[in-house]
């Protein structure tokens, strides 16, 4: 009998940034949105399977979308109660996951503007290809 193998490629085509910062998430984006011009909103969270005979974890995650250059700018947080989203990151609280095209002006305008809040330890962008769990970013 033949065997055929099912390759699957992820599409991380995002830019993916790092957030330190002991704030609650909603507290989090509010200073967010007051600093950078955003509108973060919460929406639903984002559940991740990390194995078939338990639940899904959830965690919180927020979204905004801008029309001009459609990007979409999302925030989840890495852990809840029972885990990590992201378990080799476990220093890192939040990730802002942004899709669409973002030219490397408005990148650094934006982790300037996330590093110079008072609350936020550290904000750096993270390259998903060389993360263990990055499927688990996949939104």
């Amino acid at each position: 009998m033949n065997k055929t193998y099912l390759k699957l490629s992820l599409d991380l085509d995002f830019i993916l940034l790092a957030i330190t910062a002991s704030l609650k998430d909603y507290v989090l984006c509010h200073k967010i949105n007051t600093a950078l011009q955003l509108n973060l909103e919460k929406v639903d969270d984002h559940e991740v399977f990390f194995n078939i005979d338990e639940p899904a974890l959830a965690f919180s995650k927020y979204y905004y979308f801008v029309e001009e250059g459609e990007n979409e700018y999302f925030i989840v947080n890495n852990r809840n109660r029972e885990g990590f989203l992201i378990p080799e990151l476990d220093k890192v609280d939040y990730f802002m996951v942004i899709k669409q095209y973002l030219h490397q002006e408005d990148l650094n305008y934006l982790l300037s503007g996330l590093n110079k809040l008072p609350d936020i330890q550290v904000a750096a962008k993270i390259d998903p290809y060389k993360l263990k769990s990055k499927e688990n970013l996949i939104l």
